[in-house]
């Protein structure tokens, strides 16, 4: 028995917790709201049929004092008529009448004294039916303004937390970088050095030392070339202008003479 408990107890507990995690504050709202105006509605389809039965007893009156009228006259009729039976007759129907007259004024006091319970309560009802439909308005601007802010929230935090992950996977990448980049400056230097063999290559140390040596002379040839040609280019240029001075003092030594 006591595992039966537990076992409803934890059933209860599981959908509860589930019935919570779906249920919008906003739909019970609007449920709770249309359920009152159903209620709301059934009290005055009271009120109507109050109001109704009320109104069938105050026909069923007037038929009754109708009735009395005629009877009285009739009482009166005979009386002149010296047909006091009749006049007798009439005089007690007259008085059942006023009996049931009397039987259906009270009813309708009834009736009316209950309809205006009832229209009091409608008021009242109303009223407070509105005051919740205000309050739950608002309630639900409320809620669905928090919703949106803990989706932005929510969002924001989505997007920092993603961003931590590529700040991160940055850093790495950044570090393995170095790395490698460390790694193959000391390959280099470790092939320069003759430490580290490259076996990429069919050619041994002297060949390649003799290569550099090759290559140095190249450049070194290439460079004194270059010197070479600039100096000539150089004492070219201050030739033409010493001749060009000479011309220019030669025109000012005729021009004088002249």
């Amino acid at each position: 028995m006591g595992l039966a408990n537990r076992f409803s107890t934890l059933v209860k507990q599981k959908v509860n917790t589930l019935l919570d995690k779906y249920e919008d504050p906003r739909e019970a709202l609007d449920y709770s709201y249309e359920k009152q105006l159903e209620l709301l509605t059934k009290l005055r389809r009271s009120i109507a049929e109050v109001i109704a039965s009320k109104k069938r007893l105050e026909m069923q009156k007037q038929r009754l004092m109708d009735n009395i009228r005629t009877l009285d006259e009739q009482a009166r009729r005979a009386v002149d008529a010296g047909r006091d039976d009749l006049a007798k007759m009439a005089l007690e129907r007259k008085n059942a009448n006023l009996a049931q007259v009397q039987d259906l004024d009270k009813q309708i006091t009834e009736m009316q004294a209950e309809q205006e319970k009832l229209e009091q309560t409608e008021k009242d009802t109303s009223t407070k039916v509105e005051q919740f439909r205000s309050k739950k308005e608002v309630i639900k601007a409320k809620y669905s303004a928090a919703e949106a802010s803990v989706k932005v929230k929510e969002s924001v935090t989505g997007i920092s937390e993603h961003m931590a992950d590529v700040g991160m996977a940055m850093s790495r990448a950044e570090d393995k970088t170095e790395k490698m980049q460390a790694k193959s400056q000391a390959l280099d230097e470790m092939m320069d050095s003759g430490v580290l063999t490259d076996y990429t290559s069919d050619k041994d140390d002297i060949e390649r030392e003799l290569e550099k040596v090759s290559v140095q002379g190249s450049v070194d040839e290439e460079l004194a070339k270059i010197k070479a040609e600039q100096a000539k280019n150089k004492k070219k240029s201050n030739t033409q202008n010493d001749s060009d001075e000479q011309k220019e003092q030669t025109t000012e030594q005729v021009e004088v003479t002249q």
